[in-house]
C-alpha cells in the first residue's frame, strides 16, 4: 500500500511539472503549482503511514 501510494504521489509531481512546461504561466503561478503537488505528495504519504498505523492497531496514529 505505501509503495502505491508513493507512486502515485510521484506521477502526480511529475504530472504537475509536464503542464507547467506546456502552458505559459508567471514564475509565481508555476511556484504555486509546485507547492501544491508538494503539498498533495505530503499528505498521500502522511495517509498512508496513519492508515498502517491504525492496520497494525498502533497507540500514536498520527505521523
Amino acid at each position: 500500500m505505501k509503495n502505491s501510494t508513493l507512486k502515485a504521489a510521484t506521477i502526480a509531481l511529475f504530472s504537475a511539472l509536464f503542464i507547467m512546461g506546456c502552458e505559459d504561466n508567471t514564475a509565481e503561478e508555476a511556484g504555486e503549482r509546485i507547492d501544491e503537488a508538494v503539498t498533495d505528495a505530503q499528505n498521500a504519504v502522511e495517509d498512508a503511514c496513519e492508515e498502517v498505523k491504525e492496520g497494525v492497531k498502533a497507540e500514536e496514529t498520527n505521523c
